[in-house]
């Protein structure tokens, strides 16, 4: 029988009891090659996976961080490579989570596939696509016919009344056609357009990051594409997005003051960046408790450590939650309690997790600035 629950608790930005996001690596075993994987995914399944009833227990574990529960996602590798699948996302329904899956952009995500995960409590499918055309998809994930088999489980969500989510790739590879995929994901029915800044870890550290000055008029041109569409967009290890919210939002403060209707706002899913460690846990294929899958930094393993006390009790898991414990710029930012920089590509870069972001263009004074108070989402 799994420990009591934890209280109800409140979480407006305090990811210090609970994460706002659990994911867990069901597998590795991936039928595609991707050039920025950072898992180094595998083609067959491995031996040491979790197995059903060890899923199960982590599920538990998930369910234990108390309400409202964090987010829980299925992914991989391809966790269509798992044959418990349906299993694992109706164990979890049951407990009351709310469970999404990334599948990969292979044949194993059939249409039957995706009725028999929603029948078992599926709650939203996130599909990755990184091009707006087969080439330039197919060139990014190196297997022809991935854009084919993207859009074929795009089409089988919709059908099926499944929310969709499209994931997407920022890197030197991708950003030329960043304007052309806006267009194409626009014309998706989606709930979330998820972008990815890209780590230079795994099979990505061959890749090229875009400059901090690219990133930063990526963030502005998402920004401005969050008024005029009615999905939400989010940003992975660029929390720097919640910065430049903040700075827009109340820079049109005093126009929205002037005016009789009220202004759109962007659709916040928290007051701050959910970052790696900070609102964020990641379990993969074998067990390990990570900050993130972007920051491999084992703290545990759930066959022997319970997962909530590890989140909540760690060294590193407590010093990433630390604004306090940053280092370089991002110590002296007024911003760190919203934003705190990619702590993944800090250490991707220096070797330590506190360290400056370099993806990041503002520059604080030589003094360490007071923080920004959190505000809810609605109140922005």
């Amino acid at each position: 029988m799994a420990p009591p629950r934890e209280p109800p608790h409140t979480r407006i930005g305090d990811f210090t009891r609970a994460p706002f996001l659990v994911i867990w690596e069901v597998t590795r075993a991936c039928a595609l090659a991707c050039v920025h994987c950072r898992a180094d995914a595998i083609p067959r399944r491995d031996s040491r996976e979790l197995t059903t009833e060890e899923g199960y227990r982590l599920l538990d574990r998930v369910r234990a961080f108390g309400d409202p529960p964090p987010l829980f996602v299925l992914t991989g590798g391809d966790p269509m490579r798992r044959p418990d699948l349906a299993r694992l996302v109706g164990y979890g329904s049951e407990l009351g989570l709310t469970v999404a899956l990334t599948p990969s952009g292979t044949a194993a995500a059939t249409r039957a596939r995706l009725a028999e995960l929603q029948q078992a409590g599926l709650s939203r499918v996130a599909v990755s696509l990184d091009g707006p055309t087969p080439e330039t998809h197919d060139a990014f994930r190196r297997v022809r016919g991935s854009y084919g088999w993207t859009m074929r489980i795009i089409d089988a969500a919709v059908d099926l009344g499944l929310p969709l989510q499209i994931n997407s790739t920022v890197s030197r590879m991708t950003l030329p056609y960043l304007s052309e995929m806006t267009e194409r994901v626009s014309e998706l029915p989606i709930a979330l357009w998820a972008l990815f800044f890209l780590i230079q870890t795994g099979r990505g550290a061959a890749l090229e990051e875009v400059t901090a000055e690219e990133c930063e008029r990526v963030l502005t041109d998402l920004y401005e594409l969050s008024l005029r569409v009615p999905f939400g967009i989010k940003t992975t290890e660029a929390p720097q997005f919640h910065r430049v919210i903040w700075t827009r939002e109340h820079t049109r403060a005093a126009a929205d003051t002037a005016s009789s209707a009220p202004a759109r706002r962007p659709q916040l899913r928290s007051p701050r960046a959910v970052t790696d460690g900070n609102g964020f846990v990641f379990v993969d294929h074998v067990g390990n408790i990570c900050p993130s899958g972007f920051l491999p930094l084992p703290r545990g393993n759930v066959r022997t450590a319970d997962l909530c006390e590890v989140y909540r009790a760690d060294e590193v898991f407590r010093r990433l939650r630390d604004p306090d414990a940053l280092l370089g710029k991002c110590r002296r930012c007024r911003f760190r309690g919203i934003c705190g920089g990619s702590r993944a590509r800090a250490y991707a870069a220096t070797g330590d997790v506190m360290a400056a972001d370099p993806l990041c263009v503002y520059e604080p004074g030589p003094a360490i600035e007071p923080m920004i108070p959190l505000t809810t989402p609605s109140s922005l």
